[in-house]
């Protein structure tokens, strides 16, 4: 079992990682691609005069403010046009994937945050109105029944709270609970650089192998950005179960097999 999650970052390319999936799947491998839609989001979001706002939490994680709007936004582009040209394409490719959000059949469910605290121009901050929150249980029996009848099930990055909220929650963390909950071998975390670099600046200076026992501190040293949801979502992985992380580049010809092979950094 494997499950793949490509990141919505501008220059990840969907239709290499897309096309790669199908090939594993046609070899006999059990799939779940999880994807993400950041950049397409970010592109409508301006579009409709709701630019995209990003705040840095008192930890240091940096994360989109999902208002009201900005969560209908989210959902219809991820849900909507990413999740289904993904799935029209698989079809195409002679796999017969199934489009959910995390919202289906209750697939990811989780606490809504009642607010956010930030960190904004040097200053904490209390942020409300927001609609995120953290998976706390995901419905391993719906993605079982899907997989065990030949479906291949494409998984956009939302869930549902327990009043029955959508909320839009981190992609790499929801593959993350969606591999532990399946008991997958391996996760691919798929994105716009080469895995986890010692200088974001560098390319040159992949990490290539990181132990879980030093997953955090790698983490706290060298991880930038989104790349700190990335490892926190491996960390998480592990715990859950999973036999190894492999944090890749989502740029390069067949990107999962590329991964698979050790290419980009493993986390284990």
């Amino acid at each position: 079992m494997i499950v793949v999650k490509v990141g919505g970052g501008e220059g990840v390319d969907t239709e290499s990682v897309v096309v790669d999936v199908a090939e594993l799947v046609k070899q006999g491998r059990q799939v779940v691609l999880v994807h993400g839609g950041s950049h397409e989001t970010n592109v409508i979001s301006e579009k409709l005069g709701h630019p995209p706002r990003f705040v840095t939490s008192v930890s240091g994680h940096s994360s989109r403010y999902t208002d009201r709007e900005t969560l209908e936004i989210f959902v219809m582009v991820t849900a909507g046009k990413i999740n289904k040209l993904i799935v029209e394409r698989l079809q195409q490719l002679g796999v017969n994937a199934v489009g959910l959000s995390g919202i289906d059949g209750r697939l990811l469910e989780g606490k809504r945050k009642a607010f956010l605290r930030i960190k904004e121009g040097g200053k904490r901050k209390i942020l409300r109105g927001e609609y995120s929150g953290v998976i706390e249980k995901v419905n391993a029996g719906l993605l079982t029944m899907l997989l065990d009848a030949g479906y291949m099930p494409v998984i956009a990055p939302q869930a549902i709270s327990y009043e029955s909220e959508t909320l839009n929650v981190d992609g790499d963390r929801a593959a993350g609970a969606i591999a532990a909950a399946l008991n997958a071998d391996t996760l691919v975390i798929l994105t716009n650089v080469p895995g986890l670099l010692r200088d974001v600046e560098d390319e040159s200076s992949l990490i290539t192998h990181i132990s879980q026992s030093q997953a955090e501190v790698y983490l706290d040293r060298y991880a930038k950005g989104r790349m700190k949801r990335k490892i926190l979502g491996a960390v998480e992985a592990l715990l859950g179960g999973v036999s190894q992380v492999i944090l890749a580049d989502g740029r390069v010809d067949h990107p999962v097999q590329s991964a698979l092979a050790g290419n980009g950094t493993v986390v284990e």
